[in-house]
């Protein structure tokens, strides 16, 4: 178990979008354990908790209610190969969810994730400064972010 892992908390859909998060991101993805509530309690026998892991990171889920929802000021940035990766994911997590801008999305549970090249800091950060205010010009335009064109700015 790691040290830390953050704990996302869901109306009453934990097992489902732990399902769903396992199956967009595959390989090192599983759902590893869930919680019940106990017999004799108001919600006995549904879920309460699910342990899974995404891409090797473990998180809970909880099942806490509608008293919070997600919001953007906490979003799970995602590492992506290439472009094949950024438009597999970002389809993935659109559909019935929310575009933003800037490689940031919505998902249909409402948690936000940033879809992000693995070039991406290279070219805002690079020693070509007039190049890196273009690329960071470029992206600000964007909703899903467009390798070649990030490179091309």
């Amino acid at each position: 178990m790691q040290k830390i892992r953050p704990c996302l908390w869901f109306d009453n859909q934990a097992e489902e979008a732990a399902a769903f998060y396992v199956s967009v991101f595959g390989g090192d993805s599983r759902i590893e354990n869930t919680t019940r509530w106990p017999e004799g309690t108001e919600s006995a026998g549904s879920v309460l908790t699910v342990d899974f892991v995404l891409a090797g990171q473990e998180y809970m889920g909880l099942n806490g209610g509608p008293q919070f929802t997600f919001d953007e000021s906490v979003s799970l940035s995602v590492d992506c190969a290439d472009q094949e990766e950024v438009d597999r994911l970002w389809a993935a997590f659109t559909e019935d969810g929310e575009e933003s801008q800037c490689g940031w999305l919505r998902d249909k549970y409402g948690l936000s994730w940033q879809i992000v090249p693995r070039e991406l800091p290279e070219l805002l950060n690079g020693p070509d400064r007039a190049r890196a205010e273009r690329a960071m010009k470029a992206m600000m335009g964007m909703r899903k972010l467009d390798v070649q064109a990030l490179r091309d700015a």
